[in-house]
């Protein structure tokens, strides 16, 4: 099986915990796949809350209705993908550059399933180039903070997010503890937030693998 096939069965699986109401979907190829089997059972939600202008309108392309976090309330599931998870379902999430309102998403959720390919799983977070939405005037001053922090950030250029801001991706770190990470970046001023899911990471992780769907629960 390629990746895509492997996405796909990852989220074809999650289909299971949509039982109804106002569901929050992600951003990526992972949940591409899962918003075109969710056209399949429509009826049974009410609606959507979308982390990204590409998924509203994919959803809004099936005939599923995007409604506003605000008035949508406390979310039962949120339904993302991930650049990486680790085995205790802290996240790398971003490369698509809709990090911060996933972050609002899953922190609304009850229950966040994270769906992937097996090659997302790694033991130490890091591998995966780290993205940081900046204040496009704080760029270069995070950058160096970043730096201090043992970071290579590189400016996504020609990127600007829904939010009208702008993205760097840090490589070089290896992120032993990533909850602090995560509060240590989003400490520096002109951060918007950090694609660390650490202080909400999933509560399961649903991989797509050669034996078929897979389902990992933190460690």
């Amino acid at each position: 099986m390629n990746a895509d096939d492997l996405k796909k069965q990852a989220a074809e699986a999650a289909l299971e915990y949509v039982k109804g109401g106002i569901i929050g979907v992600g951003t990526g190829s992972t949940v591409n796949h899962f918003i075109d089997y969710l056209a399949g059972v429509k009826g049974k939600i009410e609606g959507t809350v979308s982390s990204s202008e590409a998924s509203s309108e994919r959803l809004k392309s099936h005939g599923i209705p995007v409604l506003d976090l605000n008035a949508a309330g406390e979310l039962d599931i949120y339904i993302d993908g991930a650049d990486e998870s680790d085995h205790y379902l802290n996240l790398i999430k971003g490369g698509g550059g809709a990090l911060t309102r996933e972050k609002i998403i899953a922190g609304a959720s009850k229950k966040f399933i994270c769906i992937a390919d097996e090659s997302k799983l790694v033991d130490v977070l890091g591998s995966f180039p780290l993205p940081v939405e900046v204040i496009p005037m704080a760029r270069s001053h995070v950058a160096r903070q970043l730096v201090k922090m043992g970071g290579t950030p590189i400016w996504r250029e020609n990127f600007v997010t829904d939010n009208g801001n702008a993205i760097l991706d840090v490589h070089n770190l290896e992120i032993m503890k990533p909850r602090e990470m995560e509060n240590a970046i989003n400490a520096i001023a002109g951060v918007v937030t950090t694609g660390i899911f650490a202080m909400r990471g999933a509560d399961v992780l649903i991989l797509g693998t050669e034996q078929g769907a897979k389902t990992v629960v933190p460690k």
